[in-house]
């Protein structure tokens, strides 16, 4: 059995796709993963599967909250070593790592792009655009940030999901214990 780690997009936000963590963690079960976990209700799920293959995992994952909840969801489903790579890839300083935003992308985002991207720039905000993860910090702090999810997904034309720090931390440490 190989763990996984599997973030939802977009789910329990502002009253939008609502998926309750017990009807979720239940549904996967029943659709062969194994001792499935959720953090919080933003869509972060802990599991494990004999299934190797990655893409499988997320139109598993996908297809059943489709036939349970009857709407789309994007599912990035990583390793906890991959997710691990990309956390301890994070280019700023300790101090603002801590209170930075790790945008997963769901593909390589066109090289050009993330040129048109990288020459916009807003005070108190800095980002670093890799092939799986925008790191993104804003020191005034991310609800009062120009740059979110969605204004990179717009300008990278790519499905993308963010997680705080200590939102990370926890899934690591989590997926660490199985």
């Amino acid at each position: 059995m190989q763990t996984y780690i599997a973030l939802l997009r977009g789910i329990n936000v502002s009253g939008q796709k609502k998926i309750p963590m017990a009807e979720l963690r239940e549904i996967l079960a029943q659709s062969k993963l194994e001792n499935v976990k959720t953090y919080i209700q933003s869509g972060n799920v802990i599991f494990e599967s004999s299934e190797n293959n990655i893409s499988k995992l997320e139109l598993q994952i996908h297809e059943a909250i489709k036939s349970h909840f009857d709407f789309e969801v994007p599912i990035l489903v990583k390793t906890p070593e991959a997710f691990k790579n990309i956390f301890d890839a994070c280019p700023f300083p300790e101090e603002k790592k801590k209170n930075s935003y790790f945008t997963l992308l769901y593909s390589v985002p066109n090289k050009d792009l993330i040129h048109e991207a990288e020459k916009m720039s807003y005070p108190n905000e800095e980002f670093v655009i890799t092939n799986d993860c925008i790191y993104f910090y804003c020191s005034t702090g991310y609800g009062k940030a120009k740059y979110s999810n969605n204004f990179f997904e717009r300008k990278l034309k790519t499905t993308s999901t963010a997680r705080n720090y200590k939102t990370m931390v926890k899934l690591i440490e989590i997926a660490s214990n199985f």
